[in-house]
């Protein structure tokens, strides 16, 4: 596997859990970093056991489009798989390059994808697209829509969808706690498409004692902290630089409840919400947007609001916190909802019978 998202260490237990099953030996390829609008990442080793995590150098670090590994064909060549799952989209040109490395040594290929709208991509990306589509065996798609796009643009192959990665109900657990405020949280990104800002004036205007913490960091940083000023909740609001992953599940345990406001624009929707999963997970109720995929991650589990709506976002808001019982009947519901559908272990045995498929067809007569 190739994955660049695999330098998060709590993403590692997928591949502790997909290297636990029966007759796979599994090596995954991820960088020494990686840099975003966030800054850099570096690579975290928290869930290694069972697998080879093998550290490769990587070109144009930071370009989502641009990126690839330089050394992978001579790594491909000495690890000789019959398999190379490539965890990026079908466009960027760390897909196509990976993809002709494996056919060198007669390796099968799948991608992944989250774009989930209809996009047209200019040379050379188009045809690096064009050139995926052709010779992977197998797509798994992040969710509903990116499978309707790929057949828009004439992917001819199987599909599976299955979220990149689901979470450890083992690391996030509910914790009860005192509250002397309702607490509201945000995880994430700082930027406009995230709705932060649709957060922060529905809650102007809560009344009784409350406070917002938000984890993250981006672009939308300084002007997000203006606005607070500007509603006159600067007090309330606490903004957190990003942590560790192993310190996460502490965050959300502080938490009453997690709030994800994404708005739809011309070039993104929500693709999942992993923040969803992870709070449902540790027992917090969420309130999330129609926004994606984030309706098809809540179910009945939580809250939906039309994006963009501060006043019905403020009312679930205003609703959660008079309702103790209603708390307590959301919470449960979403472990019970996590535990169903989006534990590491589903997520990694979904994958494993994507690769028994592929394999399969690989060693028929």
């Amino acid at each position: 596997m190739i994955s660049k998202a695999c330098i998060v260490g709590q993403y590692q237990k997928k591949l502790e859990e997909l290297a636990a099953c029966p007759e796979i030996e599994l090596t995954v390829i991820v960088p020494p970093f990686w840099r975003d609008e966030r800054g850099v990442i570096p690579l975290e080793r928290a869930h290694t056991q069972g697998y080879q995590l093998r550290v490769e150098r990587l070109r144009f670090n930071g370009q989502y489009h641009l990126h690839f590994y330089p050394t992978l064909p001579r790594v491909l060549q000495e690890l000789r798989p019959d398999l190379v799952h490539i965890d990026e989209e079908p466009y960027n040109f760390a897909t196509f390059h990976a993809q002709r490395a494996a056919r060198r040594i007669g390796a099968r290929t799948l991608f992944f994808t989250w774009q989930n709208l209809w996009r047209r991509y200019p040379v050379p990306f188009s045809w690096f697209e064009s050139s995926v589509y052709r010779h992977a065996a197998c797509a798994i798609a992040g969710n509903a829509d990116a499978a309707h796009v790929l057949r828009q643009k004439n992917f001819r192959g199987p599909i599976h969808v299955i979220p990149q990665f689901g979470t450890d109900p083992a690391q996030f657990q509910p914790a009860p706690h005192p509250a002397p405020r309702f607490r509201l949280g945000y995880i994430g990104r700082l930027v406009e498409e995230k709705g932060v800002e649709v957060l922060l004036r529905a809650a102007a205007e809560l009344t009784g004692d409350w406070e917002i913490k938000i984890l993250g960091s981006g672009p939308q940083l300084n002007e997000l902290q203006a606005l607070a000023r500007e509603l006159n909740i600067a007090a309330r609001v606490q903004f957190h630089p990003p942590i560790p992953s192993r310190e996460i599940p502490a965050f959300y345990q502080q938490l009453d409840v997690l709030v994800l406001a994404s708005r739809t624009r011309a070039n993104w929707k929500e693709q999942f919400g992993r923040v969803l999963v992870e709070a449902m997970a540790s027992g917090v109720p969420v309130i999330g947007s129609t926004c994606g995929e984030i309706p098809n991650v809540i179910g009945d589990a939580g809250i939906i609001f039309p994006e963009d709506d501060v006043a019905a976002l403020r009312a679930a808001m205003t609703e959660l916190r008079a309702d103790n019982a209603r708390r307590a009947e959301l919470s449960a519901r979403g472990r019970a909802r996590v535990l169903a559908h989006f534990t590491q272990k589903h997520i990694a045995a979904a994958t494993y019978a994507v690769y028994r498929e592929i394999l399969g067809v690989v060693h028929s007569p």
